[in-house]
């Protein structure tokens, strides 16, 4: 997690009430519009405005502070991958964000109860996120980050596709991969930004219309 969102999600740590507080804020400029465009300076504000409010989802969901930060970062590659599809006529912000993230949440859940016990995981395995099928554009969005992840060091790749595609927490990928957790940690947050940034250079920053 960068540190803008851990120092959201430690600001939630120390205040019981911040999710309401969040959640009845008055309604600010929305963000995710100018996420979807690209703006790497949105991206830091998305963070620091919601940050709190999706790691205190996650906690409440999770029961734990050290899940809640790894689902915290699970939701926020998504909702960098669907900020296009954010309409504000539609819904606040804060609505969108947190549908995003219960939906992420419940997703994991059942990802967790269904896994296998751990054992070698075969290469080129493909992402399981959209099993449901999806619409085309969905399923270009998908191609897209996947082409960006093939471009990543295998590194960063290894244990962006263990938290994605599997669901493993830090400590179960340092278990797993036999890496100190201080460096899945620094891989998954430096091969995230470069998958950001491969994104807006082949035009994913546009978003789904």
């Amino acid at each position: 997690m960068t540190a803008s969102a851990k120092s959201a999600a430690s600001s939630a740590r120390n205040d019981p009430g911040s999710e309401s507080a969040l959640l009845t804020r008055v309604r600010l400029e929305p963000l995710l519009p100018r996420v979807a465009r690209g703006d790497s300076g949105a991206v830091r504000d998305c963070l620091a405005r919601y940050g709190g409010l999706v790691f205190s989802l996650a906690r409440k969901f999770l029961g734990n502070s050290t899940d809640a930060e790894d689902a915290t970062q699970d939701i926020f590659v998504e909702l960098w991958r669907t900020a296009g599809r954010y309409d504000p006529a539609q819904s606040a912000e804060t609505t969108f964000i947190t549908m995003i993230a219960r939906r992420r949440l419940i997703d994991g859940r059942r990802r967790a109860q269904r896994r296998p016990t751990p054992q070698a995981l075969p290469d080129g395995l493909p992402g399981r996120d959209s099993g449901n099928g999806g619409s085309a554009e969905t399923m270009d969005d998908a191609n897209r980050a996947r082409r960006a992840l093939d471009e990543l060091r295998d590194e960063q790749r290894g244990v962006i596709l263990l938290s994605i595609d599997h669901g493993l927490t830090h400590d179960e990928i340092a278990t797993r991969t036999g890496l100190p957790i201080g460096t899945v940690k620094t891989h998954i947050r430096r091969g995230l930004l470069k998958v950001r940034e491969i994104l807006d250079v082949t035009g994913m920053k546009g978003g789904v219309k």
